[in-house]
């Protein structure tokens, strides 16, 4: 449990379990985004127990964020993280966010917001939130409450008239940027 793996496009690989217990795992699958001048990203493998979880200012530590891809780097379109909130922790607020992303509720309960409407979610529950979607959360215990979370990352949107020529799911950027 907790490990991520990224294969850049034509990577060769191979996946053996060498147990006698079944192995679960989440396969995201997408066209990568290259832009002019960024080599593709690196093969990543490792763990969340490698990784330092990031705490949320002003959450006293009740919310965090493991990030298996340093948001910095650039060459990456998508970015798959670990939220953990403890119990008692919030989103204290209506946060929107300018792409779609999905969330694979990995542990525990919580209350999701989704627009104007309270959703009870737990382990094994998926939610897909369309771009500037109303959500917040409430993890009132008795444990922990992690999730998946997966979302586009550093690419504009292309647009055409009359057609999108890319999902819909790309981020955004203000036209001063």
């Amino acid at each position: 449990p907790g490990s991520y793996v990224y294969l850049p496009a034509g990577t060769p690989w191979t996946f053996r379990n060498d147990s006698d217990t079944a192995v679960r795992f989440h396969w995201i699958r997408k066209a990568y985004e290259a832009v002019d001048g960024l080599p593709r990203p690196d093969v990543i493998v490792t763990n969340e127990q490698h990784i330092a979880p990031t705490p949320m200012p002003g959450t006293d530590g009740k919310w965090a964020t493991t990030r298996f891809v340093d948001p910095t780097d650039m060459r990456h379109d998508m970015h798959v993280t670990i939220v953990t909130f403890e119990p008692g922790g919030v989103i204290p607020f209506a946060e929107t966010h300018v792409m779609e992303h999905g969330l694979y509720v990995l542990e525990g309960k919580a209350v999701y917001r989704l627009n104007q409407d309270w959703v009870e979610v737990e382990a094994g529950d998926y939610m897909w939130l369309r771009a500037f979607c109303p959500q917040a959360c409430y993890a009132g215990g008795p444990g922990r409450f992690r999730y998946l979370l997966y979302k586009d990352v550093n690419r504009h949107m292309a647009l055409r008239p009359g057609r999108v020529e890319t999902p819909v799911s790309q981020a955004l950027r203000p036209a001063a940027e």
